[in-house]
């Protein structure tokens, strides 16, 4: 195993898979900067060995998969990007607009809320843990769900499903997720891994060539864009540009980080 960004990412490869763990359970694996450096890092290296064929991507524990955006970081004035331009093409966590060829699986740990559920739906396939919870509660705290989820939701579930849950940030439980087939696969926490490496090597015993193409054209991927994605990643920029500014959008991470209850203005 080694370690990238001072252990916050751990990397660890078995055979043609490549499992990278988001290593900070005590923030409930929560997206900082170095989060975001250490995983985007992770999959340059995926795309660029051709002795890796997939990519497991995981949290640390049995909790949390990604509790998202580390919003306690946030309150402090920090930024969740790396100071590196190129690195900040790759989107949030180093990975919703860092499309690879080499498939990626999330198994999922545990709640994957916010931005943990973002990296989830830009995985290419789910395995969940039976305790396991998916959502967007950005509206909970003045902002909305920037990093893909605000479009990638709304095209992974039925539109009006998603919509509610979005809306009201309400979670949805990994087996009702995977009645929707937002998710593939649940199993006990126990067997989470060893399905989620089955399912990888199964994949990896293929022409790699073969899987690489045939993911490229299923997602639109070219010259490392989803070129579908473009209109979203552009309307979801401006919005966000505006939303940011707001006060309720400071006010949301700041009532989070004291525990009490946001008092919204509209403004």
């Amino acid at each position: 195993m080694t370690d990238t960004a001072d252990t916050t990412i751990l990397t660890e490869q078995r055979g043609h898979v490549l499992i990278v763990t988001i290593n900070r359970p005590e923030a409930r694996n929560a997206v900082n900067a170095a989060v975001h450096v250490g995983i985007g890092t992770a999959l340059e290296t995926a795309e660029a060995d051709p002795d890796i064929r997939v990519v497991i991507v995981t949290g640390a524990g049995d909790k949390a998969f990604c509790a998202g955006a580390d919003l306690v970081a946030l309150s402090r004035g920090e930024s969740l990007y790396p100071d590196n331009p190129a690195q900040q093409e790759w989107g949030f966590a180093g990975m919703v607009a860092h499309p690879i060829s080499k498939p990626i699986i999330a198994a999922v740990n545990g709640f994957a809320f916010g931005g943990g559920c973002e990296i989830a739906l830009m995985s290419d396939i789910i395995v969940a843990a039976n305790h396991a919870q998916f959502g967007l509660p950005e509206v909970k705290v003045g902002l909305f769900a920037a990093a893909g989820g605000a479009f990638r939701l709304a095209q992974q579930l039925p539109k009006k499903l998603a919509m509610e849950h979005m809306l009201t940030g309400d979670p949805i439980p990994a087996a009702r997720a995977a009645k929707f087939g937002l998710v593939n696969h649940v199993v006990p926490l126990a067997d989470l891994m060893p399905t989620t490496l089955a399912l990888a090597e199964k994949i990896a015993e293929n022409a790699p060539l073969s899987v690489q193409a045939s993911k490229r054209v299923a997602l639109g991927i070219e010259q490392g864009r989803i070129a579908a994605d473009a209109p979203y990643w552009e309307q979801n920029s401006r919005e966000r540009s505006v939303l940011i500014r707001s006060e309720d959008a400071r006010e949301g991470p700041l009532a989070f980080a004291q525990k009490r209850k946001p008092e919204w203005k509209a403004r």
